[in-house]
């Protein structure tokens, strides 16, 4: 697959997605049938020794040994590149490998030269739901489907295609159907709970997810998406101990990375840092479709092996703007570790350059660059690659918690970290003068990634309406992205919100002025929320019940200074909002409507 510029995603960590997806290409009923193909009469028509090398690599796939069956798959390629069946090992094995966008890529050419036969095209619709292609394994599952009718593993992966494109309804009539033939499916139960979960219904999912247990007690994946129900629900010892529970039963690779990820969050969430921490390299892990890659001319560092003083250090920004403002708590701290003698090089999403080069005027900071190279993020730093003599060392941002944030008390005391520009501070907040009276507020209300299981962490613009009618305030819109329909629905209701005459995605240096300016910023945990937070404006982020960045305490850690109304339920909307109204209320009537009064 050809490189493609990507821009980074505004992900702000959640726990990893439900786990619903059935089937798994390497196993003993699908090597049989491997098998038998070479055994058949199509085999007549290909070489003895392509057909000797297939088989030898069907022999290392059943020892768990893909990098040789993938080597011997190649060798009969080599001597037969129209082998559909040779294409179809090879795809295999690289997806057990991590090797996703390869794994693909020889999918589709075996789906190519055997056009009927299903087994590929379920398995290539299972990889391509993995990796977000969601219409294009529709189309595979219903045309395997198609031949086998009531296939209870490609049913279930219809769902699951289904519920990851939001079509919640679908989904369960798909499930429904089937489990009135196939009551004793625990995979299906499983997947009907995953959809119950991503809409944010954890106590109706969570019985699902036990009846599938029911029907199979050693089911890892209903143990991993009960965790996952039970840690919002408030019972993350339970959660914990149902992840470990589960890890031993995981399928592939790809789903004991899944698991870690969720057992380092909820480690994290309960406090056990710097385990947690620790625990969170997983993010990184290669069989995770969406872990960044560094291509970086160093070695990384080993905090634990070596000192840094008097080195010259790459820190890399990763994941989404809210995450790299997140993480950066500890860059003066790595500032500190290399010394005079040192020199620190940060490189941060590019909107993000000239803030964080003003807060850390002695760092080198630069832009990262991403593309999408065999479906995987791949990241790297022109600034530092034209360099002479490079860096000694490199390390991603968030590795920096365990070394300088073991415990709660080592984040400092400080409202904001990133000073905004004074000259726009003052410039807006002139402009906000123009609006009249009345307490400014900055809204956010969703994020521009809203896939999967992510909905359930925003809410309908809708349910906002308490605090936008607030007595004695100005609404001011600070939500990027195309949201006319919702201000339209706004000002027919007769609440009035500016829109500043910026670009709310990428003049972040404006937003940041702006935060600032204003006398309030609220909204869930996203970019532009921490971005209030970070510049030390007055914030409140309405935070979901399994916000991990609470690090068991009752505080903020990363923004001591940030208000919080915590969610308890996912479905806790009116009731929180209903808290934030209130509390806006007592605001703005003790704050004679002044500025940065909060």
């Amino acid at each position: 697959m050809s490189a493609a510029e990507i821009a980074p995603e505004q992900i702000h960590a959640p726990a990893p997605a439900a786990q619903g997806a059935a089937g798994d290409a390497a196993s003993p009923d699908a090597l049989r049938r491997l098998n038998r193909q070479l055994a058949g009469p199509k085999a007549a028509k290909v070489q003895r020794k392509v057909v000797e090398k297939l088989k030898a690599a069907l022999a290392a796939v059943r020892t768990g040994d893909f990098d040789l069956g993938g080597r011997r798959a190649i060798d009969a390629l080599q001597m037969d590149e129209t082998s559909g069946v040779a294409w179809h090992v090879l795809a295999i094995c690289r997806e057990k490998s991590g090797a996703f966008g390869q794994a693909l890529q020889a999918y589709e050419a075996a789906l190519k030269l055997l056009p009927n036969e299903t087994d590929v095209a379920q398995d290539l619709g299972r990889l391509a739901q993995q990796l977000g292609y969601l219409e294009i394994a529709e189309k595979l599952l219903l045309k395997y489907l198609a031949a086998h009718p009531g296939h209870v593993e490609a049913t279930n992966n219809l769902a699951c295609v289904q519920r990851d494109q939001k079509r919640y309804g679908d989904a369960i009539e798909t499930l429904k159907a089937l489990l009135a033939v196939e009551p004793e499916s625990p995979v299906l139960w499983n997947t009907l709970g995953t959809v119950l979960s991503d809409q944010g219904d954890m106590v109706t999912a969570l019985t699902f997810f036990e009846e599938a247990l029911r029907l199979n007690p050693g089911f890892a994946k209903a143990r991993y998406n009960r965790a996952n129900a039970r840690q919002p629900m408030g019972d993350a010892a339970g959660a914990l101990e149902d992840l470990e529970a589960a890890l031993p039963g995981a399928e592939s690779p790809y789903e004991k990375a899944m698991m870690n990820m969720a057992r380092a969050l909820l480690l994290m969430a309960l406090g056990r840092i710097p385990e947690g921490f620790d625990a969170y390299e997983v993010r990184l892990d290669r069989n995770l479709p969406d872990a960044m890659r560094a291509v970086v001319d160093a070695p990384r560092w080993d905090p634990a092996a070596e000192d840094i003083r008097g080195k010259r250090l790459l820190i890399m920004g990763e994941q989404g703007i809210a995450d790299e403002m997140v993480f950066g708590t500890c860059i003066g701290d790595a500032v500190e570790a290399v010394g005079p003698d040192g020199k620190v090089f940060l490189a941060v999403e590019p909107r993000l350059v000239s803030l964080f080069q003003r807060a850390f005027p002695e760092v080198e900071v630069g832009a990262h660059r991403s593309v999408k190279l065999e479906g995987r993020i791949t990241r790297y730093v022109p600034f530092v690659e034209a360099l002479d003599g490079g860096v000694d060392r490199w390390t991603p941002m968030a590795s920096l918690l365990a070394v300088f944030r073991p415990t709660p008390d080592r984040f400092p005391e400080r409202r904001g970290y990133l000073p905004a520009d004074p000259e726009r501070v003052a410039r807006w907040k002139a402009e906000l003068e123009q609006l009249g009276p009345g307490f400014k507020v900055g809204l956010h209300w969703k994020s521009l990634v809203l896939n999967g299981s992510r909905a359930r962490y925003f809410s309908d613009f809708e349910r906002w309406k308490p605090v936008l009618t607030t007595p004695g305030t100005v609404m001011v819109n600070l939500q990027c992205g195309d949201v006319s329909e919702d201000l339209a629905a706004a000002e027919a209701a007769g609440v009035r919100i500016w829109t500043p005459p910026i670009n709310l995605k990428d003049d972040l240096e404006d937003v940041a002025a702006l935060s600032v300016a204003l006398d309030l910023v609220i909204g869930p945990g996203i970019a532009g929320t921490n971005l209030a937070a970070a510049v030390g404006a007055n914030a409140w982020m309405i935070t979901a019940p399994d916000d991990w960045h609470f690090l068991g305490t009752d505080r903020y850690p990363f923004y001591p200074h940030l208000r919080f109304f915590r969610r308890e339920a996912f479905d806790e909307w009116e009731t929180t909002i209903g808290r934030m109204r209130a509390a806006l209320e007592e605001l703005v009537a003790t704050s004679g409507g002044g500025r940065n009064a909060a």
